[in-house]
């Protein structure tokens, strides 16, 4: 083996680093629209529900579009279909860049979510035409951190511009990026070979289905704040979503040619690891929704302040994501993912203690150990459902691994940002105040400072600030319950040597042929 890699082009690097500037686009974008949430709020009046469809909708967009890229990539070239995401996910973000209303910004995240959807399970598939066996787990661990790294760098960064710039420049940042990606991808990637075309249509209904039971589920869940989980907008919704999704899933086990391979659930390890990830993700997203606002709108801080003050959870992901590789060849990953997601869940909790006079310190202390906790259940669940994936079709079993974690991503935004919102309400004091300024002061916290600041009210921006610590205290509960239940399902249904039939599986993938891509296969 070690002859074999010797022959082969150094050039592979290059087209690994061109796959992780990919995906790092997706992770930061995923994420840097959060700081901006409060300045939306100001310049463009974005109300509390619409903060909420400007994450929400990238994240369903996302987890839509997934759904079919994966099976399309396998059909019509991987590279093909993922510089295409990466024009579309550019293109997009010019459009955004542009959008003079709350209403645009949506559609804009909405279609850059349709283009990480491209991005993200084709780039992984694309692996193991670059790689040999032996090299292929560390070309899959860049590319994991880049996908782990980017998603908390992106306040951060987001901050950075907004304190320097419009709140434009967390769009038209993309757009170089892009224009690189997309040249390097060209580049140095493999070009896709002729494609064996099995006369199997494609499943436009399972297409139909599986997007509007999403949309539907997710749409819903969004409807809660302003119509309560009793209103018939929200509970209609729901109900089309779960019935949608059920067929859905019923057309997948009948189709000639599904759009995600159902018999991957057969396996414990990517069962219950995937089901892991949706909780996981679920939390961590809801949190990176609430606390930058809290640093900024609550503490004060700027823009770039508050990404700054998001380091904490940043070290606490890298010192896990070190910590990781070490920790479950010893211990396993039975016990090394319950571990971080308890630490998760202690961090949530703390944070659920947060009171209207504390300060950063408290703050930083409890995002540091939801990081570390974050890090170390997100890892080593992600490496081992990938070990279960199928060498045949790897762009359908990426696609439909992201799917699930995205899923739960959105739906945290959506039902997180749900809790928030209800919170802040219930506490919220607009007595005395006109019709106009209270339906502002209502809409979200930035919304009754700015009221506050026109009226020289400062019992309102007391008011409002309790309120939404009320509110995030209550969102960070809910967190750490669902860091709690997937531990319990972590302790309870992981297979006790899930590390061990990883290692089974790659030994037997060892015999196999693989893809290699040559020296002289490479792009000149």
């Amino acid at each position: 083996m070690a002859k074999a890699n010797a022959g082969r082009s150094p050039r592979r690097w290059w087209a690994l680093a061109a796959l992780t500037l990919s995906v790092l686009i997706v992770g930061l974008d995923g994420t840097i629209i959060n700081v901006a949430l409060p300045t939306l709020a100001d310049d463009l009046g974005a109300t509390s529900a619409q903060l909420q469809w400007i994450g929400g909708g990238y994240l369903l967009a996302l987890s839509v579009g997934m759904l079919p890229a994966g099976l399309l990539g396998d059909r019509y070239g991987h590279r093909r279909l993922l510089v295409a995401g990466i024009a579309l996910f550019g293109l997009a973000s010019a459009v955004g860049a542009l959008a003079g209303t709350a209403g645009q910004v949506i559609a804009a995240r909405a279609v850059l979510g349709l283009g990480a959807a491209m991005i993200t399970p084709l780039s992984m598939a694309i692996l193991p035409k670059v790689f040999g066996k032996d090299e292929l787990p560390r070309a899959i661990g860049v590319w994991t951190a880049a996908t782990a790294v980017g998603m908390p760098i992106g306040p951060l960064l987001g901050g950075w511009l907004l304190d320097r710039f419009p709140w434009g420049s967390v769009f038209l940042f993309n757009v170089p990026v892009t224009v690189l990606a997309a040249v390097a991808c060209l580049r140095l990637l493999p070009a896709d070979g002729p494609r064996v075309r099995d006369g199997r249509p494609f499943d436009y209904l399972g297409t139909v289905l599986g997007t509007l039971g999403i949309v539907a589920l997710v749409y819903g869940t969004i409807q809660v704040p302003g119509h309560g989980w009793g209103g018939p907008s929200v509970l209609a919704p729901l109900a089309a979503g779960a019935v949608l999704m059920v067929l859905f899933v019923r057309r997948q086990r009948r189709a000639a040619a599904p759009l995600v391979d159902l018999g991957l659930f057969a396996d414990g390890t990517f069962r219950w690891g995937a089901i892991i990830a949706v909780f996981v993700n679920f939390a961590v997203m809801g949190l990176l929704f609430v606390v930058p606002q809290y640093l900024q709108a609550v503490l004060g801080n700027g823009a770039f302040g508050g990404g700054l003050r998001l380091l904490p959870l940043i070290g606490g992901l890298m010192a896990a994501a070190t910590l990781a590789e070490p920790l479950v060849p010893r211990l396993g990953a039975r016990v090394v993912i319950p571990a971080g997601l308890l630490l998760l869940a202690a961090g949530a909790l703390l944070g659920a203690a947060t009171g209207p006079g504390d300060g950063y310190a408290p703050a930083a202390g409890w995002l540091s150990l939801a990081g570390l906790g974050f890090g170390l259940a997100i890892v080593p669940a992600t490496s081992m459902v990938l070990g279960t994936l199928p060498q045949d079709g790897t762009g359908t079993g990426t696609s439909l691994l992201e799917t699930i974690q995205q899923l739960g991503g959105a739906l945290g935004v959506a039902a997180l940002g749900s809790v928030l919102n209800a919170g802040y309400l219930a506490r919220l004091s607009v007595t005395g105040l006109p019709d106009a300024a209270a339906g502002a002061a209502r809409g979200s916290v930035t919304g009754a400072d700015a009221v506050a600041s026109q009226l020289h009210d400062k019992a309102l921006a007391a008011s409002a600030h309790g309120a939404f610590v009320h509110g995030m205290d209550l969102t960070l509960l809910v967190c750490a319950g669902a860091a709690l239940v997937a531990a319990a399902l972590a302790v309870a249904f992981l297979p006790r040597r899930a590390g061990a039939a990883q290692a089974e599986r790659g030994a037997a993938a060892a015999e196999a042929p693989q893809p290699a891509v040559r020296a002289g296969e490479l792009p000149a």
